[in-house]
């Protein structure tokens, strides 16, 4: 291992220690030792990778989970979410949050700015390359769902997610609880004019969708054979394991592609667990 691939591996175990351990007091001394190195050098290598330092990624990595807790749990008060945050008080929350996003905490509640936000989550941690992962091959049956389809920049998605939230909540449809959630994205958001860009969230339903002023509307995920595979983590990281699929295990495989997009399965979703903590199936649809 070179220089630099030994400093992006140490780099990307602090950022998995940071995302597992938001809850606990956490100091520059004990990611060094995570890391192996002095405290001396870390903070400097790893904010030559990351464009932030050690203790603004621990504290934007609250903030992210904090700004979710926001946009999608209502029934949270902002004083519980500013100490989950580990702030002494809503009124330090507050400023925080106000100085990172440019909006309150009761204003981005209220009316998320999610592509501005987002700029502040344009770095990644160093990732392992294409290290083998376990791929599956199923038959998934027809699946009658309720969708809503998202036009437009990819880092507003979250916002129809909140419309689509809002019309399930509202309904009593396709109920979070005991309903499956994927998404489908059409075109892959890296190479495609934001104009063009389209991906549609759905929730498993059977029948009709009445009308509404949401936009949700009746939609179907055929049938048919697909590879399956587990992505563990951020959702900001998804295309490591869709590239994997296309780029490592397609060529080897012997199969073909059907005509339909990959598609996502949530196993769970980011207002109910932490990042580190999320599970998404990734079907490619073959032949």
């Amino acid at each position: 291992m070179n220089v630099a691939e030994h400093h992006k591996a140490r780099i990307r175990k602090v950022c998995e220690f940071i995302q597992h351990n938001l809850d606990d007091a956490i100091s520059l001394e004990q990611l060094s030792a995570v890391a192996g190195c002095s405290k001396f050098h870390f903070h400097r290598i790893f904010q030559s990778f990351m464009g932030v330092s050690t203790m603004q990624f621990v504290q934007l990595s609250r903030m992210k989970r904090a700004s979710f807790r926001l946009a999608f749990e209502p029934e949270r008060s902002i004083t519980d979410i500013a100490f989950e945050a580990s702030f002494e008080s809503s009124e330090a929350f507050s400023r925080a949050f106000l100085r990172w996003f440019g909006q309150t905490p009761s204003q981005f509640r209220s009316c998320p700015e999610w592509q501005s936000w987002y700029a502040h989550y344009e770095f990644h941690p160093p990732i392992n390359g294409d290290k083998p992962m376990e791929i599956t091959i199923v038959d998934f049956n027809e699946q009658p769902v309720a969708l809503i389809e998202h036009r437009g920049h990819p880092q507003r998605v979250l916002e129809t997610a909140a419309r689509f939230i809002a019309w399930r909540k509202e309904t009593g449809l396709s109920p979070v609880n005991k309903s499956d959630t994927f998404g489908i994205p059409y075109r892959d958001p890296v190479n495609t004019p934001e104009e063009e860009f389209r991906f549609e969230i759905c929730g498993t339903h059977a029948g009709e969708v009445p009308e509404n002023s949401y936009g949700v509307k009746a939609g179907l995920i055929p049938a048919g054979r697909c590879a399956v595979a587990r992505h563990h983590g951020s959702h900001d990281r998804i295309s490591e394991t869709v590239y994997y699929l296309y780029r490592q295990w397609l060529p080897s495989s012997g199969e073909e592609l059907r005509d339909f997009p990959c598609f996502f399965h949530y196993l769970n979703l980011i207002h109910e667990v932490d990042e580190c903590e999320l599970m998404t199936d990734i079907y490619l649809p073959l032949k």
